[in-house]
């Protein structure tokens, strides 16, 4: 018997759900642990308030004197909630968050020790870097880097640790982390969007981009996922065989959650009230024990931060609930993965969403102008935002039948493409006054109509328009939302700045009216974008070949996709719009690449390990019992040997196969990842990893899952599919 996988079985069957009391409304819980305008209002000064909110508002310097009286309020208000120790939390490029702990206690003289946290120490501190992925850009040798406070991020608290969220750079000031170049093309694109919404509202001062993540998890009995190697170090099975009953009978989607999950639920979203993060809704997903949780949309680097702090404090709760959190894009082969929809719109500080339709004409043709220059953007930068959100995981997932292709192309709806196509129509130069009128009551004037109509979903596009947001669904469950956010906003804000260029040129120099200019300027754009707008299946060749004659990428893989990060185009793009040097784009894609090599190196190695020092020696014990059971049989039938030893035989044959099978495909995979990591060039030792070793593991699961079907089940030592994902 498989005694570590038994063991988690009875272990997990014996575990008693932690009952979860919610005693406080989710309206008193919210942001308690949070030191935002309420509890700055309480603990600051008149004028450090004013600092802060000025800092935030309209992106102006906190001076050091106002920075110590911030940190000073912080300090009181952390020590009032029992917090002993502060941090500066960042994003560096590992993909996980970072934290160093500083006590608030220094020692003075004769003995005496206080409490103590100015100014200095919250701006800015020294963590050693050198352990950090910096692409390049600092020798190991060369340990310094910064971490900056970001004011426009609350500090909040977790457990007993004042959190201080930041931005991470090196000493020569490149960035090092996901928040610095968010905040950047956050700006660019706020700059851009209020220049272009000044055409219809001189009252706008600024430009907001919001974020609204869809969390999807996968919730494993930590006792079983504890016994497989393969979750445990790469965080999804590397072999396993489907069990009879998946996802096939669409039971689980929106279906009644589990006790325990539901448990584990109310936990999670009991923390995040108390940080600040407004989760609103749960359920269950497509897969068995696959899940979902989503917030109200926030302004995108608070969203960014809370996704991050989110699927820290998963994990945490998970542990609690003996469960282990999955976020893996496919941690099971033949039942859906797991993605992170990023919802994305703009909004003015007076209170316009401007990828929603309005009531009247001129609202309508601002939104048309945002919407059309959206489509504008990702057709000029799709191989980009493809590269944005590859990854060794993510490709697992994107095109697998149940997820966006990796061919990237936008669904706006029937009736919106209706509304493009009669734009499409209108007139070039002026327009008669007929015209102009017809235009706005009979095409523009429209849009509110065609509202409900026009929201209809398709789950295979990886971009799409879904009423008054775009919905990037390509975007993988590990991912931080950084990375993507970052390159479509500073896509959007490029394009919003060409677009202004072209309608002041036709204003300026052709002697056209405001409107007319925007007329004519949308119009080219909407000849010129048709080839990523797709409503159709996203699945299958006949798609494929299509976008091939469309001129799109088709970037399958990682290293395929990750080139777009590097080209020409790319690295003039992130420069123009002041996000990224050259130097950091570089940096970036240097990390990503090896990231990738270094998943595959140890996925291949944990795959090696379970294949020949579990599953072979399991196959050849319960082989020799065969082979014994055999031996018997001769001594007792003797004539009649072959005709009832002749099922054994073949079993016994058939497990030689599939040993042979493995042992031979491990051996070949072990001399191509020893080839790979001799090759000096990181994009070629990339290229080796992705079809020389990640094709093996293909064939080298192949025999295993065989394995699975013929090998006594009380002998087989790794816990199962049915068990991981049913047992709730």
């Amino acid at each position: 018997m498989s005694t570590l996988r038994f063991h988690a079985i009875k272990e997990s069957l014996a575990y008693k759900p932690v009952v979860i009391e919610e005693k406080e409304r989710r309206s008193d819980l919210f942001g308690k642990n949070v030191f935002n305008e309420n509890a700055m209002r309480q603990y600051l000064t008149k004028d450090a308030f004013i600092g802060v909110m000025s800092a935030v508002q309209y992106g102006k310097k906190i001076d050091r004197v106002i920075a110590d009286q911030v940190a000073s309020s912080m300090k009181d208000w952390a020590l009032s909630k029992g917090v002993t120790h502060y941090t500066h939390w960042f994003q560096p490029l590992t993909g996980a968050t970072a934290e160093k702990h500083d006590a608030f206690f220094e020692t003075v003289s004769e003995g005496m020790a206080i409490e103590k946290f100015g100014g200095s120490q919250l701006v800015q501190q020294e963590p050693d870097a050198s352990s950090f992925p910096s692409g390049g850009i600092r020798n190991t040798f060369e340990a310094r880097g910064y971490t900056a406070w970001d004011p426009t991020s609350p500090a909040f608290i977790y457990g007993t640790t004042l959190c201080i969220p930041t931005i991470f750079v090196a000493y020569t000031g490149e960035a090092l982390d996901y928040k610095t170049p968010l905040l950047r093309a956050l700006h660019a694109v706020d700059d851009a969007a209020t220049e272009v919404c000044r055409y219809f509202d001189k009252n706008v001062k600024k430009v907001t981009s919001s974020l609204g993540w869809e969390q999807e998890y996968f919730l494993i009995d930590k006792a079983l996922a504890v016994s497989r190697p393969d979750i445990a170090l790469t965080g999804r099975t590397l072999l396993g065989h489907s069990a009879a009953k998946g996802q096939q009978l669409d039971d689980h989607y929106f279906g009644s959650i589990p006790n325990r999950a539901l448990n584990f639920m109310r936990d999670l979203e009991t923390e995040c009230m108390l940080l600040g993060i407004p989760v609103k809704t749960r359920h269950n997903e497509v897969a068995p024990n696959q899940f979902e949780v989503a917030p109200i949309f926030e302004e995108a680097n608070l969203a960014v931060d809370h996704n991050s702090l989110l699927m820290d404090i998963m994990g945490r709760v998970a542990s609690r609930h003996n469960f282990k959190v999955l976020l893996h894009e496919k941690p099971f082969a033949g039942i859906n993965g797991s993605g992170k929809h990023n919802n994305w719109s703009l909004s003015t500080d007076t209170g316009v969403n401007l990828l929603a339709p309005g009531k009247t004409p001129m609202s309508n043709l601002q939104f048309l102008t945002f919407f059309i220059n959206t489509i504008k953007a990702v057709h000029q930068h799709e191989a980009l935002l493809r590269a944005a959100i590859a990854s060794a995981s993510n490709d697992h997932r994107l095109g697998a039948n149940e997820a966006p292709p990796a061919i990237i192309s936008v669904f706006i709806g029937e009736q919106l493409t209706k509304v493009l196509e009669e734009l499409e129509g209108v007139t070039k130069g002026k327009l008669s006054p007929q015209e102009k009128t017809e235009l706005k009551l009979n095409v523009v004037g429209k849009i509110p109509d065609v509202l409900l109509d026009n929201t209809d979903r398709n789950r295979t596009s990886p971009f799409a328009f879904t009423g008054n947001k775009f919905e990037f669904r390509a975007v993988g469950s590990m991912a931080n939302c950084g990375n993507p956010m970052t390159v479509l906003n500073t896509i959007v804000a490029k394009q919003l700045k060409d677009f202004k260029v072209e309608v002041d040129i036709l204003i300026d120099k052709k002697g056209l009216k405001k409107d007319e200019a925007v007329f004519n300027v949308l119009r080219e754009y909407i000849k010129s974008t048709k080839d990523i707008l797709f409503e159709g299946n996203g699945y299958g060749k006949e798609w494929e070949d299509e976008a091939k004659r469309r001129g799109l990428s088709n970037n399958k893989t990682t290293p395929e996709a990750l080139k777009a990060r590097v080209s020409e185009q790319t690295i003039k793009l992130f420069e123009e719009m002041n996000v990224m040097s050259k130097i950091e784009t570089k940096a970036r894609y240097e990390i990503e690449i090896e990231a990738y090599s270094m998943h595959i190196q140890i996925e291949s190695r944990v795959l090696g390990d379970i294949a020949r020092n579990h599953i072979v020696p399991t196959a050849v014990k319960y082989q020799n019992v065969l082979i014994e059971n055999v031996r018997g049989l001769k001594e007792i039938f003797d004539k009649k040997f072959d005709a009832v030893s002749k099922e054994q035989v073949k079993l016994i044959e058939e497990i030689s196969n599939h040993i042979e099978g493995i042992n031979a495909n491990v051996t070949k995979m072990i001399d191509e990842r020893r080839k790979a990591n001799t090759m000096e060039d990181i994009e070629k030792r990339a290229v080796a990893y992705c079809n020389k070793v990640k094709t093996l593991f293909g064939d080298i699961r192949y025999h295993c899952d065989k394995l699975e079907l013929l090998v006594d089940d009380e002998l087989w030592p790794l816990t199962k599919y049915r068990e991981l994902l049913f047992t709730r």
